[in-house]
């Protein structure tokens, strides 16, 4: 690889969802680095232009991930078109049902896990089915800070995040004796048309949920679909080579500096038992 070369130098992906957000930002960064990418997609018109933009690097395929037939094709096309699969992004989500557990359909519920979690264990297993037998790849899958503690999101979105996690944690135990990594992204709080229908009311109203997102992170910043697609990419690339089972937490602190106590800000002292102070 020449020093000037990208960080997927020669490497094949497959990103689902990538007709907007977090999936198209995810595409346009893998193909700056090298890469040939599958985008695929429900959206066809946004995923046929996205392929577009990027030029003979990129080929767009019609895919719903909640269908068996359609993931498979899309590994397929891969191998057709660029002749192997290094890395399975499986990027396609919804928010699903909302409200409280005791008003939640069950065919809601069932809707949203088919969506969030049965289609990244149909992309795990296609991926894998290709990558066993050359003994290496990279297995990618969208969790979320919902996946890693409670009340960040809706019931079923929860759940099915939890089980990407879980998930993720299996199949790398399973696939690390083929040299396959597995691993995942759990975003925080994102400037997206999904996020931005939540929190502005408008898919298209990107700039005014940026805003609110700025508001509650620990950085005073939004996250934005290329923070997602740096993270992806580091994970995909030959850098996180050692790094397997693990699911990326890119948050602004949101799990982990949930806000300032009263302590941050108070004069410097010990306090001891029953409360007694030393300066």
């Amino acid at each position: 690889m020449s020093p000037n070369a990208g960080r997927l130098e020669g490497k094949v992906a497959v990103v689902t969802g990538a007709a907007s957000g977090i999936g198209a930002e995810t595409a346009r960064t893998f193909v700056a680095n090298g890469a040939r990418v599958v985008a695929a997609d429900l959206q066809d018109a946004p995923g046929r232009a996205l392929a577009g933009e990027l030029g003979d690097s990129a080929r767009f395929a019609h895919c719903d991930v909640t269908r068996e037939g359609d993931v498979a094709a899309i590994v397929d096309l891969a191998l057709a078109e660029f002749g192997q699969l290094d890395v399975m992004v499986n990027n396609a989500g919804i928010v699903g049902a909302v409200g409280p557990i005791a008003s939640t359909a069950a065919d809601a519920f069932d809707a949203t896990l088919a969506v969030l979690l049965r289609g990244v264990f149909l992309g795990m297993k296609h991926a894998a089915r290709v990558m066993v037998p050359r003994r290496t790849g990279v297995i990618l899958s969208l969790a979320s800070t919902a996946g890693v503690v409670g009340g960040l999101g809706p019931h079923a979105y929860t759940a099915a995040k939890h089980g990407v996690v879980g998930l993720t944690k299996s199949v790398a135990s399973e696939l690390a004796p083929h040299g396959i990594r597995v691993n995942a992204v759990a975003p925080g709080m994102t400037a997206t048309a999904m996020t931005s229908a939540v929190m502005a009311g408008d898919p298209a109203n990107v700039e005014q949920a940026a805003r609110a997102i700025a508001k509650r992170t620990a950085l005073g910043i939004a996250g934005e679909p290329r923070d997602i697609a740096h993270a992806l990419l580091y994970l995909a690339s030959d850098e996180a080579r050692y790094v397997t089972a693990h699911t990326l937490v890119v948050d602004s602190g949101e799990t982990s500096a949930i806000g300032r106590t009263p302590f941050h800000d108070a004069p410097s002292e010990v306090i001891r038992e029953a409360g007694r102070r030393e300066r």
